[in-house]
């Protein structure tokens, strides 16, 4: 690579890494909120959030790499024009071609990063996400071991306990079941044990009162007992085994889709195969992606103004091929037939970056006789 070669894409490396985070950042924050107040909620801690959130992580970043290598080819071109870089670049002899390549280089790099989350981090974590989900939705025990809290470990059920002794037990327990519609019935008893038996998990009252509420004639039946069980088990997901995501499958059997992952996903060939080729287009269109802002950019000559009028065209190709890929990805889902049309979007990105780069090939003579008068 020559100089200029290394420095540009070193700047783009740079302007990249900066966007990335600042995205993956406003991204992940709005995620984590509706996240943070779910595990609050039923009783979670500040160290399952960040469990979840990590997990979570490859899949935001998967998502926003393409966006920010768009962003990076638009910012690091856009500066070099203004500080007229790039005119004594192209002055110098160095035609649209052999700006392409830092380019084409740093599209290859922002292609093998999203190459590697598709296929190995972002399956693997959405399925220690999904296990860690079903294990946490399982454990009934830790979302009633929360004192002094308010806590819904399940639809229509609220549970309060205002203290919890070294020992476990459960003292002045609260425990609302309003399941039934028609009637609700809540529980309060003086201590509580959580039981884990073959047949689940049962909460053992001692000393309390079940008041139970009739909706429609508003009539309300009072029963005191020295011991009651409870049982948790509809609280919990039933066991099993967990059906697997689509998405968490390696590359090959999606591709593949043959009866087994078939089984395993309950989802059809289509689904099957249309995940599979996202996978690989999505690292096709991140390729092609900058080369087709740097087109964009390449046409017109130097302005004040700066190429805000490139970058809304480069902005627009990129918003109409993202939709080409959603749309082409419906079809691929319905009708397995049709999965060529994904690489319809990428391939028609690289072929408008060369339709462009050639223009601007056939102006650059013109260009560089205008900015020498």
């Amino acid at each position: 690579m020559g100089t200029f070669d290394r420095y540009l894409a070193g700047q783009l490396l740079t302007y990249f890494g900066f966007f990335s985070l600042v995205l993956v950042a406003v991204y992940w924050v709005n995620r984590a909120i509706g996240l943070f107040d779910r595990l609050i909620e039923g009783g979670a801690g500040i160290g399952l959030f960040l469990e979840f959130t990590a997990l979570a992580l490859p899949n935001v970043i998967f998502i926003v790499l393409p966006v920010s290598a768009l962003v990076a080819v638009l910012y690091g071109i856009n500066r070099l024009s203004a500080d007229s870089e790039m005119i004594v670049a192209q002055t110098t002899g160095l035609g649209p071609w052999v700006l392409a390549r830092p380019v084409a280089l740093f599209g290859l790099i922002v292609a093998l990063m999203v190459t590697g989350l598709a296929h190995v981090l972002v399956p693997a974590s959405r399925t220690a996400l999904a296990e860690r989900g079903a294990a946490l939705s399982q454990d009934v025990t830790a979302r009633f071991l929360t004192e002094g809290e308010f806590l819904h470990p399940g639809d229509g059920v609220t549970v309060y306990v205002r203290e919890i002794t070294e020992a476990g037990e459960l003292l002045g327990l609260f425990l609302q079941d309003r399941r039934a519609g028609e009637t609700r019935t809540s529980y309060t008893a003086e201590r509580a044990l959580l039981v884990r038996g073959d047949a689940g998990t049962r909460l053992v009252m001692f000393d309390g009162m079940a008041q139970t509420l009739t909706v429609a004639d508003r009539r309300i039946v009072t029963v005191r007992f020295d011991d009651f069980a409870y049982d948790l088990a509809d609280l919990s997901e039933p066991g099993g085994a967990r059906q697997r995501d689509a998405r968490e499958l390696p590359t090959p059997d999606l591709l593949r889709a043959d009866p087994a992952a078939q089984a395993e996903t309950g989802e059809g060939p289509a689904r099957l195969l249309a995940e599979g080729h996202v996978r690989i287009v999505e690292a096709l269109f991140a390729f092609a992606v900058p080369l087709l802002a740097l087109g964009c950019l390449l046409q017109g000559g130097y302005s004040r103004l700066g190429l805000w009028r490139q970058i809304m065209a480069a902005v627009m190709l990129a918003i109409v091929l993202r939709m080409l890929i959603n749309v082409a990805e419906n079809a691929a889902r319905e009708d397995a037939a049709l999965w060529p049309l994904l690489y319809l979007s990428p391939l028609l990105g690289l072929v408008l970056s060369a339709a462009l780069l050639a223009r601007a090939t056939l102006g650059a003579r013109p260009f560089r006789r205008g900015v020498a008068a």
